[in-house]
């Protein structure tokens, strides 16, 4: 039996459609958000997997909450583009037998090399000093005296796959890297080469605090007015993770009222951001990126391997590398049988 696999507009890279191509079993269908919505959700209907496009890529109609899953009844599985998921319905997945997978990995060093040239940059006054320069090449230099990473604390809340790199990027710098994650072992934290501290200690002590971790209920906002009230007045906060985990209201007061020294920024609350709703073109020590860390050639390639490789296994009934709620494995493989008439892989 052909199973199908719908994806929205596009892969971000060729190479999951020449894989794809190499499995004659998976009919992949294309979905496009501009077609008619009923033309749409009749393929969606009959599809098994759905790959999705970046958050800020999507528009929310077409986000899979449960009343989207409710619509596909042959649905098996879906799958984020990146590391991010916080755009589907998990609790919705368990109950209906969906699975979810992510593509965490495939962006890791695009993402954490941005956390350093961030860092870097910040540190230097390399943005400062070049707009300086465009309106007055006689500038005096002695105005932008920038800091080395030598020396410095770098912070990494979250030390996952971009945390981990970004460890040792710093330590190439002779930066130490201190970090906080509640769901690793002191084991993971020795091998991942940081040391582990807690929430509070973190802010006090970085020099430079990142922003590594997923958004979830229990990370939404947790750097907060208090977080910020903990942190060195000469420090750099970077966030390249997910908008909701920064309260921005919080953050915009700390740039005002000069607690922090400065600030690089790759997600917002609101996305994508322009200059009528992004309270941050206001200041000259923060640094602006439109949600593009991960967005490099090298990492397009690698998502987009990453997400045909996996759905070739899903699709042949093999367990998935990238399962985030393992949990409703029992109830998935029930699924696969009745829609295929043939049972999983052993795993």
């Amino acid at each position: 039996m052909s199973r199908t696999l719908a994806y929205f507009n596009k892969f971000v890279d060729p190479i999951a459609m020449d894989i794809l191509a190499a499995a004659p079993e998976i009919t992949p269908q294309r979905i496009d958000f501009e077609d008619d919505a009923d033309h749409n959700w009749n393929l969606l209907a009959q599809v098994h997997g759905i790959q999705f496009m970046p958050t800020n890529e999507t528009p929310k109609a077409w986000y899979p909450n449960r009343e989207f899953l409710e619509r596909c009844p042959n649905l098996l599985a879906v799958s984020s583009t990146g590391a991010g998921y916080d755009m589907i319905d998990v609790d919705a997945c368990n109950d209906l037998g969906i699975m979810v997978v992510n593509n965490s990995g495939a962006n890791s060093v695009s993402v954490a090399q941005h956390v350093l040239g961030l860092a870097l940059t910040l540190s230097k006054q390399i943005a400062q000093t070049d707009k300086a320069i465009r309106a007055n090449p006689k500038i005096d230099r002695q105005n932008f005296i920038g800091s080395e990473l030598t020396g410095k604390t770098v912070g990494i809340i979250g030390l996952g796959n971009i945390g981990r790199l970004v460890a040792g990027y710093v330590k190439v710098f002779g930066a130490k890297a201190i970090a906080y994650d509640p769901y690793i072992s002191d084991a993971d934290f020795a091998e991942r080469g940081a040391e582990k501290v807690d929430f509070e200690t973190l802010c006090r002590e970085a020099d430079i605090v990142s922003v590594n971790c997923p958004l979830t209920e229990e990370t939404r906002g947790m750097v907060d007015a208090r977080a910020f009230g903990f942190m060195k007045p000469t420090a750099y906060f970077i966030t390249t993770a997910r908008g909701g985990i920064a309260d921005e209201d919080a953050l915009v007061a700390a740039l005002r009222e000069k607690r922090i020294q400065g600030a690089g920024l790759d997600v917002f609350e609101i996305e994508p951001t322009g200059n009528a709703d992004n309270r941050f073109v206001e200041f000259d020590n923060v640094l602006l990126s439109p949600h593009n860390a991960g967005v490099t050639y090298e990492c397009n390639f690698n998502m987009a391997k990453a997400a045909a490789e996996q759905w070739v296994t899903i699709l042949r009934g093999e367990k998935p590398a990238r399962l985030k709620n393992p949990d409703v494995w029992d109830r998935y493989t029930e699924r696969f049988a009745q829609i295929f008439g043939q049972p999983v892989a052993a795993e």
